[in-house]
């Protein structure tokens, strides 16, 4: 499952000296809005980042069309979507966002195939229903299917004794425990602890991340909720600053899931260049951020705009 692992996404910033201009859009529509003030821009890209009613309604349909597709080759406890998309941290546009889907089988199907065999028969399931989508294929912890408007990630899923679930991992041959469950419980909580503000917080966080594909996006989210938590958040600004300046030193250690079922998200960050690479890029958007607060705190309005739309690049509105 990509959400939880390694979610793919274009990589636009090429260079340090690039990252300290304006990185090319990748959803330059957005900053066709404008606005005046720092409050009206911020609002708009919290705008500018949701996913709408009719996209959700869409999801829901895939879902249910997903599990029916399965239930002639498998049998089923339950199916549900998770991820971002049901942790509510999804960002716009959904056509290059992967919805997750777990399907929750009879623990016989793990009993019989390894993590490969698995993912394998579930594609071939898959494609009796959709036999003219061209791409389905397993990517390591789910089977992928591209449709026209946007990718679902099917994640064959089995209850786990004690609690919480088992899915596959095909590149290590291993299950890996995990509860998407739990991560919703926990990210609606501290969501109302901060009156809202985290959710559209940790979307903005992960549009700065969104162009430079510098994070993976389940990493990223732990990362910001664990620094932001006993923390105010008093506007979405200093927020995003207080995130990015916090985060330079969070990613030096390990950081649990706060599930409980890993001692350390970020693993997969295991060179130093790696490391000093994630560093460089939070300092330079803390940086940036402090710089865009006082350019706001002295007047100049414009100024601060183009500095978070240096961030935000593709998100924010224009200033006018």
């Amino acid at each position: 499952m990509r959400d939880f692992f390694c979610r793919n996404a274009n990589t636009i910033v090429q260079s340090d000296e690039r990252e300290r201009t304006v990185a090319t859009p990748l959803i330059s529509a957005y900053t066709y809005a404008m606005a005046k003030t720092i409050e009206e821009g911020f609002k708009k890209l919290r705008s500018n980042l949701e996913i709408t009613d009719l996209q959700e309604e869409t999801v829901s349909t895939r879902q249910t069309n997903v599990r029916k597709a399965l239930e002639d080759d498998f049998e089923i406890h339950e199916s549900f979507l998770t991820g971002s998309y049901r942790r509510n941290t999804m960002i716009a546009p959904l056509s290059q966002a992967d919805v997750d889907v777990c399907v929750v089988l009879h623990s016989q199907y793990h009993e019989q195939n390894g993590q490969s065999a698995l993912l394998q028969s579930v594609k071939r399931a898959l494609k009796k229903t959709y036999p003219t989508t061209p791409d389905i294929n397993p990517n390591g912890q789910a089977v992928t299917i591209t449709f026209t408007d946007f990718k679902v990630d099917v994640v064959p899923t089995f209850y786990r004794n004690g609690c919480g679930f088992l899915i596959p991992d095909a590149n290590r041959s291993v299950w890996i425990p995990t509860d998407p469950k739990k991560h919703v419980e926990l990210w609606t909580a501290s969501n109302k602890t901060h009156n809202g503000d985290l959710v559209p917080l940790l979307k903005m966080i992960k549009a700065w991340n969104k162009s430079r594909n510098l994070f993976r996006s389940f990493h990223l989210e732990v990362l910001a909720y664990t620094v932001l938590k006993g923390v105010k958040i008093s506007d979405f600004p200093s927020g995003a600053r207080f995130v990015f300046d916090k985060a330079r030193e969070k990613i030096k250690v390990k950081l649990a899931d706060p599930a409980g079922y890993s001692d350390d998200v970020g693993a997969h960050v295991n060179t130093e260049a790696e490391m000093e690479k994630l560093i460089k890029r939070l300092q330079w958007a803390y940086d940036t951020a402090k710089a865009a607060e006082a350019r706001a705190s002295s007047g100049d309005i414009k100024g601060a705009f183009e500095k978070w739309a240096a961030i935000f690049d593709g998100y924010f509105p224009a200033y006018g």
